[in-house]
Parts: C-alpha cells; sequence; structure tokens
C-alpha cells in the first residue's frame, strides 16, 4: 500500500521565527500513524524549522536547488546544503521555477539527478498551463515532462521518488481540477511509469495532487484511486487548515 504524503510548500512566505512557530504548531497535531507529512519553507528558515521538528514525524525539505555540488553560482543552494540544513526532500519543477524562472526539461532532469546523488528525496512537479489544456494536450505536456525528468534513473530510484501534478491553471487561482480530471491525469502517469520503468515501480511510486487544494476539497481528492496525497500552497501556511487536510477532512 501507498503511503499518503502531504506537502506543504511555503514558497516565499514565513521568516524565521514565524516559520518555525508554524512547524512546531504542525508538529504538534500530527501523528506518527497518520500520512507522511513534509514541509518545505524558504531556505532562510530550513535548518531552524528542521531542528524544531527533530523527533517528530514531520520531515522537511527544499523548494529548489542546483544541479552542482558546488561552484560559483550565486544565490543558489545545492543537494549537500539541504541536507546539511535538515532537509530529507526537494521539490523540482515546480510550475513556477517553469514558467516563473525559466527552467526547461533538461534542467528539471539534472536537479533530480543530482537530488538523488546528493540523498534527498526528489517531489517532482509537472502539469500543463490552460492553454494546453484547452488545447487537450494536457497528457502529452505530462508524458514529455514525466519522461525527461526520469528517462536517466534507474527503477530503484524512481520508486524513491514522487511526482505531483500541479495544473498550472489551478495553482492559487481557487480552481481544481475535477475528479475526474485529477484521476485520468494521474493514472496516466502512472501508466506512463510502469512502461518506462516496470509495472512495481509505477504501482509503487506515489503520485500528488497539487493546486488550490483546501480543506473543503481534501477528502473527494484522497478518495481518487491514484491520488496518493497532495502539494499544498496558501492553505499549509496555517496550521489549522493544513492539519484539516493532513487528516483528510474539512
Amino acid at each position: 500500500m501507498r503511503r499518503q504524503l502531504i506537502a506543504g510548500n511555503w514558497k516565499m512566505y514565513k521568516t524565521i521565527s514565524a516559520g518555525v512557530a508554524l512547524a512546531r504548531e504542525i508538529a504538534e497535531g500530527t501523528k506518527p500513524d497518520g500520512p507522511e507529512v513534509i514541509v518545505f519553507p524558504p531556505a532562510t528558515a530550513l535548518a531552524a524549522v528542521a531542528q524544531a521538528v527533530k523527533g517528530t514525524p514531520v520531515r522537511v525539505g527544499g523548494q529548489n536547488m542546483h544541479f552542482a555540488k558546488e561552484g560559483a553560482f550565486t544565490g543558489e543552494v545545492s543537494a549537500l546544503m539541504l541536507k546539511d540544513a535538515g532537509a530529507s526532500h526537494v521539490l523540482l519543477g515546480h510550475s513556477e521555477r517553469r514558467h516563473v524562472f525559466g527552467e526547461d526539461d533538461e534542467l528539471i532532469a539534472k536537479k533530480t539527478r543530482a537530488a538523488l546523488d546528493g540523498g534527498l528525496v526528489p517531489v517532482v512537479c509537472v502539469g500543463e498551463t490552460l492553454p494546453e489544456r484547452e488545447g487537450r494536450r494536457t497528457l502529452e505536456v505530462v508524458e514529455r515532462q514525466v519522461e525527461r525528468a526520469l528517462r536517466q534513473l534507474s527503477a530503484d530510484e524512481v520508486g524513491r521518488l514522487a511526482v505531483a501534478y500541479e495544473p498550472v491553471w489551478a495553482i492559487g487561482t481557487g480552481q481544481v481540477a475535477t475528479p475526474e480530471q485529477a484521476q485520468e491525469v494521474h493514472a496516466f502517469i502512472r501508466r506512463h511509469i510502469g512502461g518506462s520503468h516496470g509495472d512495481p515501480v509505477g504501482g509503487a511510486v506515489r503520485i500528488l495532487y497539487g493546486g488550490s487544494v483546501k480543506p473543503d476539497n481534501i477528502a473527494g481528492l484522497l478518495a481518487l484511486a491514484d491520488v496518493d496525497g497532495v502539494l499544498v500552497g496558501g492553505a499549509s501556511l496555517e496550521a489549522a487548515s493544513f492539519l484539516k487536510i493532513a487528516r483528510g477532512r474539512g
């Protein structure tokens, strides 16, 4: 059975003190026998948040990383730095990285390789824009993004990571993919991974849904056969709403 994964992407919110307070509140409300819970604070707060939740069921991840181990890359952080700060996971290919900062499939693939080599668990984000959805290109776009991110990885490596399907048109807009839309894409991703890396891997890899996830729509999302959890944005910035999502109900 695939254990549910509830992840909170704090984006560029929360100072160190505010992040520590939020993380502690989330940790206090998280049960060890429930879904796996991960928070992704901004880089400045990562070490302090990791220390605050040490010994609890809550894990911590970085929001992005460079593919190099070290070097003259001003403003960047490496897998080694994230791990040293207490991270176990890293988000890669989030739509804001793709569409605001211009990251392409090749760069995300290099980062995914580097994350695994650095001992981190990648959460690889994929998803289509509204024009791509309206042009009936959703599966084409998602297939390309998944294929290019995973093509250089072994079956064992793919089995260790997670994929997050985030329709770009649903992020921060209040719109959510219908259950039918979400299930269609999640099942497609699972079949694709089964075809490229073997059915056991396709059946084991966790596929998350992201895009305006809130307490009032979480139950319907988690009821879908191929939705193994969620990547939460705005609703992860308050412990009460995030914990409701982690409990699978509003």
